[in-house]
C-alpha cells in the first residue's frame, strides 16, 4: 500500500491535499522531507548505507537518517518517526528546529542535527532501508562522495551541517 503524504504551497502552507508516495504531484504543490544527522563528540557523523534493494540511491552511503514526512506529520515528528523506524534510536525532536532547510524542485528538506554517543550496538537497523552505519569524519564522507559511494550531497552542504551540529548559526557572535 502506498503511503500518503501532504502536500503544501511554495510557502509552505498545508493545501489540504494529499498524494501518494512517489507519482508525480500538481504543479504548485510540495512535499516534506527530513535529514537527521547524528554527530558523537569526536566530530564524526554517523552516516547509513542504504539497503542494496531500495528505490532511490541503492548502496549509495547516507547521512544519519532520511525520509519523506507523511500525512499528518510535522517536520519534528518526520524526524521523531524516521529516526526511530531506521536506527531503532528515540530521540525527542519536540525542542529541536532545522539548522538548515533545503528547497529542491518539488518540496523542502529540513536537517536536523543531534550530539550524542551512541554505540553502533545501540542501533536496530531497518533492514529494508538500511543495510549497514559506522561513524565518519568530514573527510572520509567528502572522501566517499568523490568516489561515488555516498550520496552526491554538495560537499559545502556536508560542511554546514558539520559546522552547525554544535548549535551555531550563520553569524560568529
Amino acid at each position: 500500500m502506498a503511503e500518503i503524504i501532504d502536500l503544501y504551497t511554495v510557502d509552505r502552507e498545508h493545501t489540504g491535499k494529499t498524494a501518494k508516495r512517489g507519482e508525480p504531484l500538481e504543479d504548485g504543490t510540495y512535499r516534506m522531507v527530513v535529514h537527521v544527522c547524528i554527530f558523537n563528540s569526536k566530530g564524526e557523523m554517523l552516516i547509513q548505507k542504504r539497503a542494496d534493494d531500495i528505490v532511490r540511491w541503492p548502496s549509495y552511503w547516507d547521512v544519519s537518517v532520511g525520509g519523506g514526512a507523511s500525512a499528518g506529520d510535522t517536520s519534528r515528528e518526520a524526524a521523531e518517526r524516521e529516526t526511530a523506524e531506521e536506527l531503532g534510536l528515540h530521540i525527542d525532536f519536540s525542542d529541536r528546529r532545522p539548522v538548515i532547510t533545503v528547497n529542491f524542485s518539488d518540496g523542502f528538506d529540513d536537517f536536523y542535527t543531534v550530539e550524542a554517543d551512541y554505540s553502533l550496538d545501540d542501533l536496530h537497523l531497518q533492514t529494508e532501508e538500511v543495510s549497514d552505519a559506522k561513524w565518519a569524519s568530514r573527510e572520509e564522507i567528502e572522501a566517499m562522495i568523490d568516489d561515488g559511494s555516498f550520496i552526491p550531497y554538495q560537499k559545502d552542504l556536508l560542511g554546514y551541517l558539520f559546522f552547525a551540529r554544535e548549535g551555531r548559526g550563520t553569524w560568529n557572535l
